[in-house]
């Protein structure tokens, strides 16, 4: 019986034996009374994880207002090959369209996405109270007590936020459904894009400083103090700068226009995953770019001396020898770039990060948000729940921060022990 709400086009989809007449459906919608019955009915027989895919999508399309359901398969699709909610020839004409719907090119929804809506649009259970870890430990007579007294219908439950659905689940305007995957997938874009930028130019900047520059030339010394001034300025400068150039004056390139890579759905604009990576790049150039000059401060000339008096060139003597031994200052220095970058969120939401999306960033030049950005967002909300997530939010913050810089510890380490 779920092909009734899903792919039957007559009812002779669903059985060979009845005739080959049009279904026409006729579905109450949420604030009926029949609907609090259907629900009632269908989650007290079985869970949501026991539902099969097929059921899910019914039990939503059977749960919701036609308007509704069409919109949502716009975003995505339930299936690939039909259509659920829509017909193929609006659907199609929408799809010619030059801003077309984001569910004309992107896979169908998962099961877990399935099972997210139908708890958000279908069941809306909601969090009345909830008690922070030591109460709920310790104080639980006292919570059950409370409950009984100004909750009598409602259900008590110990719920951990650090959960892998959390972890593993998108945005959601509902807190009791929201997770961090799309803006922990924005911000392992946005620091590995900025670190790509960053990392090669700080490093060729130190060498040519340290290795070719003349004292006695002013312009070097200017580029020095400069570089030393732009280590100190405000996060939020750099958001202005990347504004101006990366998503104004370089839209073409930074939105994927000049590529014809635009996303489906997106209008283009420089607001990308890769402007907020080159914004950040800029603002850990000079951190990258001192820590480098030092590092290669530190090598003992005589090993320079020793290598050219061999024959080697200058540059072989940089690359191999100079480089080598630097290596572990100038990773140094490209961690404490990496754990500044990650914490920035003013150059962000003027570069044009998101503050509410649902859709995971699939390439430098999809629409994003941050980990930073989701927490400001979380904490500016009125419902205590939001702010319980957002702690949570903020913790997975520094897992993430301590997982990168192990990361980066883990070969710096290796280098040094290496050249001992």
């Amino acid at each position: 019986m779920e092909l009734l709400f899903t792919g039957a086009i007559s009812w002779s989809d669903i059985n060979l034996d009845w005739p080959a007449g049009e279904i026409h459906r006729y579905v109450p919608t949420a604030d009926i009374g029949t609907m609090d019955f259907f629900v009632h009915s269908v989650f007290d027989e079985q869970t949501l994880e026991d539902m099969s895919y097929d059921g899910l999508v019914a039990t939503y399309r059977a749960s919701v207002s036609a308007g509704r359901c069409r919109a949502v398969e716009q975003e995505q699709k339930f299936y690939a090959n039909f259509l659920v909610c829509d017909d193929s020839e609006s659907y199609q004409e929408a799809c010619a369209n030059e801003i077309a719907p984001v569910g004309c090119t992107s896979d169908p929804r998962t099961k877990q996405d399935v099972e997210l809506l139908v708890q958000s649009e279908v069941i809306k259970a909601r969090t009345l109270k909830s008690w922070f870890l030591y109460p709920s430990l310790f104080e639980r007579k006292a919570i059950a007590l409370e409950v009984s007294q100004d909750y009598p219908n409602a259900e008590v439950k110990f719920k951990s936020r650090l959960s892998t659905e959390f972890f593993t689940s998108p945005q959601s305007s509902t807190p009791e459904l929201a997770g961090v995957r799309t803006a922990l997938l924005g911000s392992l874009w946005v620091v590995f894009i900025a670190i790509l930028v960053a990392f090669p130019l700080g490093v060729a900047a130190a060498i040519y400083l340290e290795e070719y520059a003349s004292p006695d030339k002013r312009y070097n010394g200017a580029i020095q103090t400069n570089i030393n001034n732009l280590a100190g300025v405000p996060s939020i400068i750099y958001g202005m700068l990347g504004l101006a150039v990366f998503v104004r004056f370089l839209e073409p390139v930074t939105s994927g226009a000049a590529f014809g890579l635009v996303e489906a759905g997106a209008t283009a604009n420089g607001r990308t995953v890769l402007s907020a990576g080159l914004t950040l790049g800029l603002l850990g150039l000079p951190i990258i770019i001192i820590a480098s000059q030092e590092a290669i401060k530190v090598v003992p000339p005589s090993l320079k001396e020793a290598s050219m008096g061999l024959g080697a060139t200058k540059w072989q003597t940089i690359w191999h020898h100079v480089l080598s031994n630097a290596l572990p200052g100038i990773l140094t220095g490209t961690i404490l770039t990496m754990s500044r970058i990650i914490g920035e969120t003013a150059p962000l939401v003027v570069v044009g990060a998101s503050t509410f999306i649902t859709t995971d960033p699939t390439s430098p030049f999809s629409k994003f948000t941050t980990l930073p950005g989701q927490i400001f967002q979380w904490t500016t909300r009125s419902q205590d729940t939001f702010l319980n997530i957002a702690g949570a939010a903020i913790i997975a913050l520094l897992i993430l921060l301590l997982l990168l810089n192990t990361a980066a510890v883990i070969p710096r380490n290796r280098f040094s022990k290496e050249l001992a």
